[in-house]
């Protein structure tokens, strides 16, 4: 298992794989049906899985374009972020993720440049599976048709991948989001196959939840914009960075957006603990760079600016109440 980052880090062991080519975020159960595919095609062939992504997501670097001139933030929210996709594509069985800076240089290619690049001289694939709704290249010109003519100029086999359906409805990252946005949780787990988390090192904040006696784990997201915001009651898995393995699931609460009321700006996710960390074999204050998991379980409200930190206060400690209340917490 190996990641490989942009198409001057292919070396000659990287050649020769099945492939296919997509954001993946989520790593949803269309995607992993497509992924099976692809593995059938492998073994038959006796060559590694490769799967092909793009850092940033070009919808995101083109919603970010946009938002830097008219000051909004159309960006789509990161189901998972690099890591956590990573990970959960080498558990479905991919070999190799190619990771591509998505920039100008990338975004200016034709579609015949990108195959030519990439698919036969970077990778020489042999097996290309794509989903029915895949495009590339600067004009948007790279289809399944294009893929077809360029798959006998060039000598790989090509499949397409059918629509995958829950409920007579198509699963895509797009309507995971939706799901995820209106706390739909139980769904989510069904569209993805794994119940939603997010995931990332506890770093240092402002301290300010502990200066009003609720201390939190602050959850480095990057920036990147979540599909979902609010208070939840949630349950955190610490992994540690020296160890393997994971403690106990912890129940607890957690806010996750911008906090409006102490004028926040980038996202964040802050989660406060509920169950006894010592229980959990974890020292009170052992947390800073570990890895904590969220796991949403459950949203008790939306985010909101309130009148001051007493009203702020009075509203966690009900929150509180409310996620107790759901885990059974006396």
């Amino acid at each position: 298992m190996r990641v490989i980052r942009g198409i001057h880090n292919l070396r000659q062991e990287h050649r020769g794989c099945v492939a296919t080519i997509g954001n993946f975020d989520g790593v949803h159960q269309g995607h992993q049906s497509l992924i099976r595919a692809l593995k059938q095609r492998a073994n038959e062939l006796s060559l590694p899985v490769a799967v092909i992504i793009f850092e940033p997501q070009p919808r995101e670097y083109f919603c970010r374009e946009f938002d830097r001139a008219f000051d909004r933030d159309d960006a789509p929210g990161r189901i998972t972020r690099f890591r956590d996709k990573v990970e959960r594509l080498f558990s479905e069985g991919v070999d190799q993720v190619v990771c591509l800076s998505f920039n100008d240089r990338l975004r200016s290619l034709t579609a015949e440049q990108f195959v030519e690049k990439l698919i036969v001289n970077g990778l020489d694939v042999k097996h290309l599976v794509v989903g029915d709704d895949f495009r590339f290249g600067c004009d948007r010109s790279g289809d399944y048709q294009f893929l077809t003519s360029a798959s006998e100029k060039y000598g790989f086999e090509l499949s397409n991948m059918a629509t995958f359906s829950h409920d007579e409805l198509r699963v895509s990252s797009t309507r995971v989001r939706e799901v995820l946005n209106n706390a739909e949780f139980e769904l989510a787990e069904e569209l993805l196959g794994w119940p939603y988390q997010i995931s990332g090192k506890v770093v240092h904040g402002r301290k300010l939840g502990r200066q009003i006696g609720v201390p939190t784990a602050n959850v480095q997201l990057s920036n990147l914009k979540a599909p979902l915001s609010g208070v939840f009651a949630v349950e955190a898995t610490v992994v540690s960075n020296q160890e393997k393995g994971s403690s106990p699931a912890l129940s607890a609460v957690a806010n996750l957006g911008i906090k409006p009321t102490v004028n926040g700006i980038a996202p964040s996710l802050e989660v406060h603990i509920l169950s006894s960390l010592a229980d959990a074999g974890i020292k009170d204050n052992d947390l800073y760079g570990k890895r904590l998991s969220v796991r949403f379980r459950k949203k008790i409200r939306d985010e909101k600016k309130f009148d001051g930190i007493d009203a702020l206060k009075a509203a966690i400690e009900q929150d509180i109440a409310t996620a107790k209340a759901f885990f059974n917490i006396k």
